[in-house]
């Protein structure tokens, strides 16, 4: 029997404690250090980064000398390391990926998406609008990713989600699918990670 529905449980408390602004920090952490997918010195772009929890993990791993991009449509309270860049950015505007690439304009090692859509209780609605972000940040990561480079998305399970994953596929050598610890009991979210990008 799953466990009831913990608002404040053990992630939420340990992130407390250890200054992360979200439990989610520590489910990109997982597969960041899992898959090998960042070094020191490299780009990382965040798709729906506030309130910054997977931007603080992110920008830890590339360090002073890498590059940690965030954006959202709420601003990202700032970070205080002047390696990270963020900015108020509509994924589904015209301007995004030239609002993107003003903050860096070089390629990126890593596009990472947490992005989830106001869940309404009806499980085919919220798989089919957390398919569509999910296909917004696979577009942009076509368009900003290096060669070789790595793809993050959290997606919900269900629906044409098997559709998606041949969608990744084809443009990466490697698909795994990830349910990081942290993840709650009660949740069909996955994250679907791509690595070795095939650009087009």
């Amino acid at each position: 029997m799953a466990k009831p529905y913990d608002p404040k449980d053990f992630y939420y408390r340990k992130a407390k404690a250890e200054g992360l602004r979200a439990r989610s920090a520590f489910k990109i952490d997982e597969i960041v250090k899992r898959h090998r997918l960042l070094a020191p010195g490299q780009a990382v772009l965040d798709l729906g980064a506030a309130p910054g929890g997977f931007l603080q993990v992110l920008a830890d791993a590339v360090g002073e000398k890498g590059v940690a991009i965030g954006v959202d449509l709420e601003p990202i309270r700032n970070l205080g390391k002047r390696w990270v860049k963020t900015a108020v950015v509509d994924l589904l505007a015209p301007d995004a990926l030239d609002r993107i690439r003003a903050l860096h304009p070089g390629l990126f090692d890593l596009v990472a998406s947490d992005m989830a859509p106001k869940t309404i209780g009806v499980k085919v609605t919220d798989e089919a609008r957390s398919l569509e972000l999910c296909r917004m940040a696979l577009g942009i990561a076509r368009e900003t990713l290096r060669p070789g480079g790595a793809f993050v998305t959290k997606v919900f399970m269900g629906g044409d989600f098997q559709v998606f994953k041949g969608e990744v596929a084809a443009l990466f050598d490697d698909v795994h699918i990830a349910r990081p610890q942290a993840t709650r009991e009660s949740s069909y979210e996955v994250y679907l990670l791509g690595r070795g990008f095939r650009a087009p």
